[in-house]
């Protein structure tokens, strides 16, 4: 034991010679650290060697100083892996956390990176930099946490990469329950907030300043300069929900959902961009809640959202309503903002429901319009005229606007008085940035404090020269938004060489599953001609493609007990199977998720496949969820159970997949849950699912079916049924469409089938 002891002391000396500014302390495991920091100084570096510390709790319990503070840092960047069960907990004055890389675990508690230990130990002016998050999941979705949770005050995030949360709560909360954590002026600047998949329910945001009930509280918490990329977790990206927070200089790009004042008031935001592609329409801009809020100097480019997910988005709120729901809309400006190629970029009155009085409590219903809302100096530039500008979901009667300009190339459009049509070319300036190339000779209107705006998007004075839109010029830099090494840690690319796929011939005598466990994800595993015996669940738990060369040349014929699946669809485990006949003995699954510890996400798709003698053909259980579900030229039949994925059902807004496809399929004597896929709880965080089936034949099925409904979709958001033969199949209603909802249907074939059904309002329970 002194001889470890004398080794470290010595190490402890030698690091404390390079540099007369500082101690630093070479630390090889957990019982160190812990010492370490319980003696700590202000000015050392506590530094991690290089490894894998899996199953630690740290507490980071010391005080330094101002301009003198206690590092802990990895010894070289991203080398130094946290794994397991554990987290970091901050408690103390002036700490600073470097180059940690959390991934391979998740949190014991319910944070992976706190700034408060406890009630007592709370971290104020502490900085966590250049680390990485990913993929830090709890092992069971409804299980919440969130990634880092900020507490006290002046506590900063910053140039790091997080990315891949599926497991319920927003990635990063700003909490301000009690005086020490209001006034906080946290800053979350610099970072890289990589692909974020959606949740398939509530409680996904990456970002979540307060809660309703703190929602009354002063938090002034900077966002900034940070790249939200691919963040689709639900509709709000981020949730601010307390007063005066900003939101300057971020770019979200291609990323479904919205930057939402969800509670609180007199938000400032200025100078973001929001990239979409042009066609998704579940990526969205800005939307507005509540009092006081200015939207200055942002960017809007190949936006196609609706609704909640517009490019702008103005909310009726709930007359006199309680802190949890919608406040009425007053007081704020929106203003030197550009918006090209958007559908339909300014909607008001978004969320009215007056229509949904019959099902809902009169404490949900948004009736409460806009009042004093000013859209000054804005520019609209449409490259293919959009016949709508201003959508009016309820009258916008308490909207000003003022020395606005739009070319709509000749289209006409509803007209409002201070809504110019105007003729003028845009110059592309940089990727996605597309700007007028000459003045719009259009006096900017000068409101109330307008003077405030005194920079342009691009950092441009204002004081001289002044034009409407988001940039008065294109000469000078202009920023390179989507150069990804800006953001994020240092030592970290998402970038990943692209490999080519191998393909693993597999004969009627190989072990399928020794071949996949051999195989790289998005390997092919080509399967010969003939009949291959499967005795047990063949396990996926990475991109892999299973085929035959030609439809029906190769079955699968399971053997396997009773309630087990032929193909076992783990975290991670994404399955192509194409032109493969599928055949059980009646009592077993084609395909299943695990039925616990889906700690992530998996996909299905299913290509000119034969299925026949299961139990289930799919079953996805509770807490499971894939992005996508395909099902596309494949026929089934003589199975008990279709597509079953409805065990969701503690109705909180949860669900299994985001898309179920069924297209150009034939059913034949499937006798329940033909196709079962369900969301309950009233809740509009989500898409809330999409449900295709399109020319798509059933017969003979549903006989067992307790709700004499054949294909049950119940509180799914986005529904198509079209140009579909049902015949012959023994129940009341093909399907029942919630009409108030995107529940559509047609060019549909019914034949001794009973009928659609469209229910205008369906009644869920509320959740909240």
């Amino acid at each position: 034991m002194r001889h470890i002891l004398l080794v470290f002391v010595l190490v402890t000396v030698v690091l404390g010679c390079e540099s007369n500014q500082e101690s630093k302390l070479l630390i090889s495991d957990i019982e160190q650290l812990n010492n370490a920091i319980s003696e700590a100084k202000p000015g050392e570096v506590l530094v991690l060697k290089n490894g894998t510390y899996k199953n630690v709790l740290i507490n980071f319990k010391a005080n330094g100083e101002k301009n003198n503070p206690i590092t802990l840092k990895a010894e070289t960047n991203g080398e130094v892996i946290i794994s397991g069960k554990s987290h970091l907990k901050f408690g103390g004055n002036y700490l600073a956390v470097k180059g940690l890389h959390f991934k391979n675990g998740y949190s014991p508690s319910d944070a992976v990176i706190e700034f408060r230990i406890d009630e007592e130990a709370i971290g104020n002016h502490c900085t966590v930099s250049d680390c990485v998050i990913e993929d830090f999941n709890k092992m069971h979705r409804d299980d919440s946490d969130r990634w880092v949770q900020f507490w006290g005050r002046h506590n900063t995030l910053e140039n790091c990469y997080i990315a891949g949360k599926t497991n319920r709560g927003p990635t990063i909360r700003v909490d301000l329950k009690g005086n020490v954590h209001i006034n906080n002026y946290h800053q979350i600047i610099g970072n890289h907030f990589g692909p974020k998949p959606p949740k398939g329910g509530p409680s996904g945001e990456t970002i979540q300043i307060g809660d309703s009930y703190s929602s009354m509280s002063p938090s002034y918490t900077l966002v900034a300069n940070n790249l939200f990329e691919e963040c689709n977790g639900e509709v709000e990206i981020i949730s601010s929900k307390t007063n005066f927070n900003e939101f300057r200089n971020n770019v979200f790009y291609k990323s479904e959902g919205s930057l939402v004042t969800r509670h609180g008031n007199y938000c400032k935001i200025d100078g973001n961009y929001f990239i979409g592609d042009g066609e998704n329409k579940n990526i969205g801009g800005i939307r507005i809640i509540n009092t006081g809020h200015w939207v200055t100097n942002n960017y809007f480019y190949n936006l196609k959202g609706k609704s909640f997910r517009s490019p702008l988005a103005v909310m009726n709120g709930i007359p006199k309503s309680p802190l949890n729901r919608y406040n009425q809309v007053t007081d704020v400006v929106v203003a030197y903002n550009t918006y090209v190629n958007c559908d339909a970029p300014w909607q008001f009155g978004v969320g009215t429901n007056i229509s949904q009085k019959d099902v809902l409590p009169p404490s949900e219903i948004r009736s409460a319009r806009p009042l004093r809302t000013i859209v000054a100096n804005n520019v609209i530039y449409n490259e293919k005229g959009n016949e709508t500008i201003v959508v009016e979901h309820d009258k916008a009667d308490g909207v000003t606007f003022k020395s606005n300009a739009v070319n709509n190339q000749g289209v006409a459009f509803k007209g409002y008085e201070g809504i110019i049509a105007k003729s003028f070319s845009v110059e592309k300036v940089a990727p996605h940035i597309l700007l007028p190339s000459s003045d719009l000779d259009i006096e900017p209107y000068q409101g109330f404090e307008f003077e405030s705006i005194s920079n342009d998007l691009f950092g441009n004075s204002r004081n001289q020269n002044n034009t409407i839109g988001a940039v008065i010029s294109t000469e000078g830099t202009v920023p390179s938004i989507l150069d990804k090494s800006k953001y994020g840690a240092s030592w970290y690319s998402n970038e990943k060489g692209a490999r080519a796929p191998q393909t693993i011939n597999i004969s009627v005598t190989d072990d399928i599953q020794s071949k996949i466990d051999k195989a790289e994800s998005g390997d092919i595993i080509l399967l010969e001609e003939g009949q291959h015996l499967v005795k047990s669940s063949i396990v996926i738990n990475k991109h892999i493609t299973i085929k035959a060369n030609k439809k029906g040349s190769a079955t699968l014929l399971y053997e396997g007990e009773a309630d087990t699946p032929l193909l076992e669809l783990h975290p991670k485990g994404f399955l192509n199977i194409e032109n493969v006949s599928l055949k059980g003995a009646n009592s077993q699954k084609a395909f299943a998720s695990l039925k616990e510890n889906m700690f992530t996400h998996f996909g299905l798709t299913v290509t000119h496949c034969d299925i026949s003698d299961f139990n289930y053909v799919l079953k996805v259980y509770k807490e499971s969820f894939a992005e996508r579900i395909t099902f596309s030229n494949t026929s089934i039949s003589n199975c008990f159970n279709g597509l079953e994925l409805s065990e969701e059902t503690n109705d909180k807004g949860d669900y299994n997949t985001e898309y179920l496809t069924v297209e150009n399929c034939t059913f034949n004597k499937v006798k329940q849950n033909v196709i079962d896929y369900y969301r309950g709880g009233y809740d509009e965080s989500t898409i809330g699912g999409n449900l295709l089936v399109v020319n798509s034949t059933f017969t003979n099925c549903g006989a067992q079916e307790e709700n004499n409904i054949l294909l049950n979709h119940r509180g799914i958001i986005n529904v198509n049924i079209v140009n579909n033969t049902f015949k012959n199949n023994p129940v009341n209603l093909v399907a029942l469409l919630w009409g108030a909802k995107n529940n559509t249907h047609s060019g549909n074939t019914i034949i001794n089938s009973g009928k659609i059904k469209v229910e205008e309002n369906l009644k869920l329970k509320l959740m909240y």
